[in-house]
């Protein structure tokens, strides 16, 4: 084996990385080479991704990089759901982001046109506003010209994919979050986009992690570059970041955590079924045509808009003393519904925080410590109610827990969640997915050879935090209330018209 370079784009609806990863025959050394910026921009009152400004700093960074060092292969992950809509070539317009809220207008659409057993029998997914089916739907009531003007639709990695290489085709595991893909059939679901009044004709070929999709094509490049070809990894962020857990097996539950958190096992087939569909558990595709059975939790991004309302304030904190405040409160004096709708927009979080806990008769948290220590306490019990769904619907008992991700960094978040669940809590690389990234470029370059050698490198790549569970009754009586408090809620909004159950 020769040591060569490979670079890996991870892209996250907070920013963007560049990892350099050196392989030297048995190790992965990855370096942060650039992190930069993933500033929405706001046009005709939507909010849209900035493409065009992501495309500069990529190609920027790639080309800084290599200016300095051979670069063998590229590859680039991000985020599921959202996707961009080309016609000859060129974007439409700047692409929707998954939190726009005329997504739940397709979503009472489609149940409407379809119903919830349509929509998850042909598909395996989880009835989410953010999926991409629902803001197709919208655009075929309200945009139908749009639609049939346009010639593909690339998922955001893959567009930078073809930007890189000229390509044309989608990724297996991103195809499968957009809530119109047939899991088990492994294409797109035609009959149901039919049904639903969405058109097909742009709809890519469907090409598997480590597809070499042809050489790096730039307008300008160096002689780093010269010899880079362009390899699609599993592109789905959290499919790459699960690589990196080896030898994950159903009895271990994964916590991708970032933004979103995704949380799971690794199962050989999907699992369509009416307990799946009732848990609202979904099936993502993975490495090696293996099945992420999973719910989407909602993630740091609580915290995260906590941070960004206190700095609207003249609070400006970072995610370290914002934690440090939290470990000092008591824990479970309150705690939310994380996974409620009210908490998925942008906003002033600390005050759906607090409402939420009056509402519930709870204590209502004040400072930003007691507010921190609600929203990490109820991400540790959602994690729980995960877990426990997951367990019924396969029939596995789960005995430990595997997270990658920025949450490992949240020792406060790994502890509750270890006592939430009772299982040993274990956090691997935070650049895990990066790391994942750069794996299935190396085995397309022929420089691992299957998924146990994939996971003897990564597990000499890694360094490995444990956490045990401490006082775990006194988070089974906290999960037991949050699940009735759940149930409540579930039940008036079955009773709201123009209410949707999630």
């Amino acid at each position: 084996m020769t040591a060569l370079t490979v670079a890996a784009v991870d892209l996250g609806a907070e920013s963007g990385r560049l990892a350099e990863a050196r392989f030297d025959g048995s190790t992965i050394n990855l370096e942060l080479a650039a992190r930069f910026p993933n500033t929405p921009v706001v046009i005709d009152g939507r909010t849209r991704w900035d493409v065009d400004g992501l495309w500069t700093k990529i190609e920027s960074e790639l080309l800084r990089l290599g200016a300095r060092t051979d670069v063998a292969s590229v590859g680039v992950d991000g985020w599921g759901v959202d996707y961009c809509l080309l016609r000859s070539g060129v974007p439409v317009e700047l692409p929707v982001t998954y939190r726009d809220e005329r997504r739940r207008e397709g979503l009472s659409a489609a149940l409407a046109l379809a119903g919830p057993d349509v929509l998850y029998q042909s598909t395996g997914t989880q009835l989410l506003d953010i999926n991409s089916i629902f803001a197709l739907v919208e655009d075929a009531r309200s945009r139908p010209e749009l639609l049939r003007d346009s010639d593909l639709l690339l998922m955001l990695p893959d567009l930078f994919h073809r930007r890189l290489s000229g390509s044309s085709v989608t990724e297996y595991t991103l195809a499968s979050t957009t809530g119109m893909f047939d899991i088990v059939g492994r294409r797109w679901a035609t009959g149901l986009l039919d049904q639903l009044k969405v058109p097909t004709h742009f709809l890519p070929g469907i090409v598997n992690p480590g597809t070499d999709v042809g050489p790096l094509r730039l307008e300008e490049s160096t002689s780093g570059l010269s010899g880079t070809r362009v390899i699609v990894p599993a592109a789905h962020d959290t499919a790459s970041a699960v690589l990196a857990i080896p030898r994950i097996t159903p009895q271990t539950m994964f916590i991708s955590s970032g933004t979103w958190s995704l949380t799971g096992v690794v199962l050989d087939r999907p699992i369509v079924n009416s307990e799946a569909q009732r848990a609202n558990l979904t099936n993502e595709g993975g490495y090696g045509g293996t099945i992420r059975f999973l719910k989407d939790v909602i993630g740091l991004w609580v915290l995260q808009e906590c941070r960004r309302s206190w700095l609207r304030e003249g609070l400006d904190i970072s995610d370290e003393e914002i934690v440090a405040r939290a470990q000092a409160e008591r824990p479970l004096v309150a705690f939310v519904d994380v996974t409620a709708p009210e908490f998925v927009a942008p906003g002033d979080m600390p005050a759906r925080i607090r409402a939420a806990c009056a509402r519930n008769g709870m204590p209502v948290p004040e400072s930003v410590g007691q507010v921190a220590r609600v929203a990490i306490d109820s991400l540790a019990l959602a994690y729980r109610r995960a877990l426990l769904d997951i367990e019924e619907v396969t029939g596995e008992t789960i005995d430990s827990v595997a997270v990658v991700g920025g949450g490992t960094r949240n020792a406060l978040l790994q502890q509750a969640t270890a006592s939430a669940t009772g299982c040993v809590v274990t956090c691997w690389e935070r650049e895990a997915t990066a790391l994942g990234n750069a794996a299935v470029q190396l085995e397309a370059l022929g420089e691992l050879r299957g998924i146990d050698e994939i996971w003897r490198v990564i597990e000499q790549s890694s360094t490995t935090t444990t956490f045990l569970p401490k006082s775990t009754d006194v988070w089974d009586q906290a999960s037991d209330r949050l699940d009735s408090l759940r149930r409540q809620r579930m039940d008036s909004l079955a009773v709201m018209p123009g209410k949707v159950k999630h």
